[in-house]
């Protein structure tokens, strides 16, 4: 399948929405321009220095359905006339108080409840490190015995996941658990081996753990669950993704003389990927795939694979997902031919998602080829559009 129609990838932007989507995918292909840029937000958010109009300007449209749930239902409604599904999620980062991670669990109950009662909104997901303290995941990944107060307080984490998962199965909406950093990984693996023990008992699985394939034990880790799945006879969800802190692993495994968990380069992880997305779809009997994938190869592969094996187009084990304010052309062009697509919504005040935006626009910088070929798509479609007179000036 090739994904070149851009009227039908691009047919919920306006051509300001267009243009101006443009000019951004054009700063990101300046990797200097990025990186300064990164370094100085954050520097200024330490500051406390006010940021919102320049990101609410510039990145947070792009990525973001806006500040509140109403703002991401519109989104959310808009996308669904296009046969496009949703999941929203409050992108906020790790919380540090114990109101913080309480407040972080209404939003995933709230999410849950509207998600219920919106066909378009059939998963929901959660941040483990906004439900519990950060430095206890790390500490319980590394083997760290944990005093009698973390103790505690990592009762009180779990007890929120749970809570999340019991409403989950009660609203019946399935529900992805996000992946994190290496040293925090190994305590979600453990809980969420838990979960789809308890909750993944029937056909389709309530939790979906999420894989990152840029780390090289991804393999051994999808091999091992899946054959405790069949040996204790339970169901897995997989979103399967390349991962999202490349840069900050590698830099930690530097600072600190450990030798580096990512794969040596691109290609390696594109090996180790693809090799993760041929495991699962062998074993769809035992687990569902939800394809986390801004990758034309890797989404050409899963629909090669349905070809040859007699698949339909909307078989229930299979979806692919791609991130909002990304790779249109991918999520569009499958929805129109009838395959299960969903788009990843945030949404949340600007001080709350600066992080997530920035991690936005480092991948966008990162990934090799993706900033160029967004543009070259969204050229092509102004072009469109200035021949039928849509849009004037040749700016682009």
């Amino acid at each position: 399948m090739k994904f070149e129609d851009t009227k039908t990838a691009y047919s919920l932007k306006t051509d300001h929405e267009l243009y101006k989507a443009y000019l951004l995918f054009k700063i990101f292909s300046n990797h200097f321009l990025v990186r300064i840029g990164s370094k100085l937000a954050l520097f200024a958010i330490r500051l406390g220095l006010p940021l919102d109009g320049l990101f609410k300007k510039t990145v947070f449209y792009q990525f973001c359905a806006g500040d509140a749930e109403d703002d991401s239902i519109a989104v959310v409604n808009a996308l669904s006339n296009l046969n496009v599904n949703s999941y929203m999620h409050f992108a906020s980062e790790g919380q540090k108080t114990e109101q913080g991670m309480d407040d972080s669990l209404a939003r995933v109950l709230e999410t849950l409840t509207i998600s219920k009662h919106n066909d378009a909104l059939p998963f929901a997901v959660f941040k483990s490190t906004a439900l519990g303290p950060v430095e206890l995941f790390e500490k319980k990944t590394s083997g760290t015995a944990l005093n009698h107060e973390e103790t505690k307080a990592w009762d009180r984490a779990i007890e929120r996941i749970n809570q999340c998962c019991e409403f989950a199965k009660k609203e019946r909406v399935r529900l992805l658990i996000d992946a994190e950093e290496s040293w925090l990984q190994k305590a979600i693996d453990e809980i969420a081996l838990d979960l789809m023990r308890k909750f993944n008992t029937s056909k389709e699985p309530l939790i979906y753990n999420t894989v990152q394939m840029y780390r090289k034990d991804r393999m051994e880790y999808l091999k091992e669950l899946i054959h405790t799945a069949r040996k204790d006879n339970f169901q897995v969800g997989i979103k399967l993704v390349r991962g999202a802190y490349i840069e900050k692993e590698k830099n930690r495994a530097h600072e600190m003389g450990y030798p580096s968990p990512i794969c040596e380069s691109k290609q390696a992880t594109d090996q180790n990927f693809n090799e993760g997305l041929e495991f699962i779809l062998t074993s769809l009997s035992q687990c569902e795939l939800f394809l986390g994938s801004h990758s034309e190869d890797s989404t050409s592969r899963v629909i090669h694979w349905m070809k040859e094996n007699q698949l339909a187009n909307s078989h229930s084990r299979i979806w692919f997902s791609q991130l909002y304010g990304m790779a249109d052309h991918i999520s569009f062009n499958l929805a129109a031919a009838g395959y299960q697509v969903i788009k990843y919504v945030p949404y949340g005040p600007i001080s709350e998602v600066i992080p997530y935006l920035i991690r936005r626009a480092e991948e966008n910088t990162s990934i090799q080829g993706q900033t160029p070929r967004e543009l070259s798509l969204i050229k092509k479609e102004l072009t469109r559009r200035k021949k039928l007179g849509q849009v004037k000036g040749d700016d682009f």
